[in-house]
């Protein structure tokens, strides 16, 4: 590296070597065309699965991903959001921002191969939020597996010691010994881009941007590409994905297998950093219920994950009655969302009616 920097200071973007290439919105759209034209049918049978499970009447609080009318597209497949509560269609596109080394911008390699290979990934992942994902950040690395284990251990032990906080000198020592390690190791293997370049552009993504996640892409063959979560409400539900396909073109695969570590066991198996929030650090994640309606800031209750977990299975205050300016309208057909008014609903129906069905009876 030409500039120096610590591996405990804050980093910014613009020391970073890596080079940036985004596919704008339309080129993401052009991207699902094609994917919906040559789908891998792994995936087409997953859908088919989650089609016929339908979904239950308790489902306003939980995540759920329902495709109840139309034919096999993003604009017929809804995702409740982590952060609102909205029941969002896949057709949301996003921007990404690819972050890979000069010597592939040398060769006029594409940076859309990249996006392809994950965007059945990408595309839950987007209709899981209904803010923060509007980009999308995805570092390409030639990491061999275990080297991805050993950076995604490295960027996890940084985050929850040295991020927004003070490290203390024990820990200090670690994360140095740790960071040179890795390193050596890189450089040892002529991995592009090095050690230095993938942690500046990935720390200073999360000081700068605060995304809820980022990517580690690697195209080496023999290895996989790790999305680590910055904070647990992010991480995909077990419940919906548990059977989530693997990627991997090999019909013969395991579990192991994997093209992309999708979190397929929710929070016990996906790699979560754990990040300090509030103050200077942004503002702390919150699980919230939202009008349905996408333009409507109206918040019916806003609780921090723990209070969530206090409240699971049990009735929430909004829903029983006992603050009655704080209900909203549930939709009497599918009971699957809110609405502050009806206005707002007759506003939203345009898309709800995609998805709108009885719920199966329990």
């Amino acid at each position: 590296m030409k500039r120096h920097y610590s591996a405990l200071s804050q980093p910014t973007l613009a020391i970073s070597e890596l080079i940036c290439k985004t596919l704008d919105h339309d080129a993401t759209d052009m991207l699902i065309d094609k994917w919906l034209e040559h789908r891998n049918d792994a995936y087409w049978e997953w859908f088919q699965g989650v089609r016929e499970r339908k979904h239950a009447a308790n489902s306003l609080r939980r995540q759920v991903l329902v495709w109840n009318k139309g034919d096999f597209l993003p604009e017929n497949i809804f995702c409740r959001t982590v952060d609102t509560g909205r029941l969002i269609p896949l057709d949301r596109t996003w921007s990404t921002h690819v972050y890979h080394h000069r010597s592939m911008q040398d060769r006029k390699l594409s940076m859309m191969p990249v996006v392809f290979t994950m965007l059945p990934e990408l595309m839950m992942l987007r209709g899981m939020h209904d803010h923060g994902c509007d980009d999308v950040y995805i570092i390409v690395t030639d990491m061999k597996r275990q080297e991805m284990d050993d950076v995604t251990e490295y960027f996890k032990l940084v985050c929850r010691y040295a991020f927004g906080r003070t490290c203390k000198p024990r820990m200090e020592n670690e994360i140095q010994y740790n960071h040179m390690r890795l390193s050596h190791t890189l450089l040892k293997q002529r991995r592009t881009p090095c050690f230095p370049q993938i942690d500046i552009a990935f720390r200073a993504i999360l000081y700068e941007k605060r995304p809820p996640f980022i990517i580690l892409f690697s195209h080496q063959t023999t290895s996989y590409s790790q999305i680590l979560f910055t904070h647990p409400l992010h991480v995909p539900s077990e419940e919906i994905f548990f059977d989530f396909p693997s990627g991997c073109p090999n019909p013969c695969c395991n579990d192991d297998c994997e093209m992309i570590r999708f979190p397929r066991r929710g929070v016990e198996g996906a790699a979560v950093l754990s990040i300090k929030r509030g103050g200077r650090n942004g503002r702390k994640v919150r699980s919230r219920e939202m009008c349905n309606w996408i333009d409507c800031n109206i918040c019916f209750n806003e609780e921090t994950p723990q209070d969530a977990e206090s409240n699971e299975g049990s009735q929430s205050s909004a829903d029983s009655g006992d603050n009655p300016t704080n209900n909203g309208l549930v939709c009497s057909k599918c009971r699957l969302v809110k609405y502050c008014s009806p206005e707002h609903q007759k506003k939203d129906w345009d898309e709800h009616r995609r998805v709108c069905a009885k719920p199966i009876s329990t």
